[in-house]
Protein backbone atom coordinates (compact mmCIF):
# COMPACT_ATOMS: atom_id res chain seq x y z
CA UNK A 1 0.00 0.00 0.00
CA UNK A 2 1.34 3.60 -0.60
CA UNK A 3 -0.12 6.51 1.92
CA UNK A 4 -1.16 9.32 0.34
CA UNK A 5 -1.98 12.79 1.95
CA UNK A 6 -3.25 15.67 0.31
CA UNK A 7 -1.99 18.98 1.98
CA UNK A 8 -4.99 21.30 2.85
CA UNK A 9 -7.85 19.10 2.03
CA UNK A 10 -7.98 17.15 4.35
CA UNK A 11 -7.63 14.12 2.51
CA UNK A 12 -5.66 10.97 3.53
CA UNK A 13 -5.82 7.27 1.63
CA UNK A 14 -4.33 4.65 0.77
CA UNK A 15 -3.39 3.25 -2.53
CA UNK A 16 -2.80 -0.40 -3.60
CA UNK A 17 0.79 -0.55 -5.18
CA UNK A 18 1.54 -1.98 -8.18
CA UNK A 19 4.54 -3.17 -10.25
CA UNK A 20 6.03 0.20 -11.88
CA UNK A 21 3.62 2.63 -10.54
CA UNK A 22 4.81 6.14 -10.86
CA UNK A 23 4.64 9.09 -8.70
CA UNK A 24 2.19 10.76 -11.79
CA UNK A 25 -0.01 7.50 -11.24
CA UNK A 26 -0.18 8.03 -7.83
CA UNK A 27 -1.57 11.60 -8.72
CA UNK A 28 -4.60 10.26 -11.05
CA UNK A 29 -5.25 7.88 -8.64
CA UNK A 30 -6.32 10.86 -6.40
CA UNK A 31 -7.76 13.09 -9.04
CA UNK A 32 -5.07 15.02 -9.65
CA UNK A 33 -2.47 15.08 -12.51
CA UNK A 34 0.79 16.35 -12.59
CA UNK A 35 0.01 19.81 -13.91
CA UNK A 36 -2.21 20.83 -11.10
CA UNK A 37 -0.13 19.43 -8.16
CA UNK A 38 3.07 19.05 -6.68
CA UNK A 39 4.28 15.63 -4.80
CA UNK A 40 6.92 14.92 -2.38
CA UNK A 41 7.76 11.64 -2.22
CA UNK A 42 8.97 10.11 1.91
CA UNK A 43 9.54 13.84 2.31
CA UNK A 44 11.44 14.92 -1.03
CA UNK A 45 10.02 16.76 -4.00
CA UNK A 46 9.39 14.03 -7.16
CA UNK A 47 9.28 13.85 -10.24
CA UNK A 48 6.56 12.36 -12.18
CA UNK A 49 8.26 10.07 -13.50
CA UNK A 50 9.86 8.42 -10.66
CA UNK A 51 9.17 4.94 -9.17
CA UNK A 52 6.99 4.54 -6.26
CA UNK A 53 7.66 1.66 -4.06
CA UNK A 54 5.20 -0.46 -1.61
CA UNK A 55 4.82 1.44 1.97
CA UNK A 56 5.93 4.58 0.17
CA UNK A 57 4.40 8.26 1.54
CA UNK A 58 3.11 10.44 -0.83
CA UNK A 59 2.35 14.09 -0.04
CA UNK A 60 0.39 15.92 -2.52
CA UNK A 61 0.66 19.82 -2.77
CA UNK A 62 -2.16 21.29 -4.82
CA UNK A 63 -1.13 24.14 -7.31
CA UNK A 64 -3.58 27.07 -6.55
CA UNK A 65 -3.11 29.15 -9.49
CA UNK A 66 -4.85 32.25 -10.46
CA UNK A 67 -4.92 35.84 -12.22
Amino acid sequence: MIRVKVLGRGIERELKWEQGMKVADVLRGIGFNTESAIARLNGRVALEDENVKDNDYVEVIPVVSGG
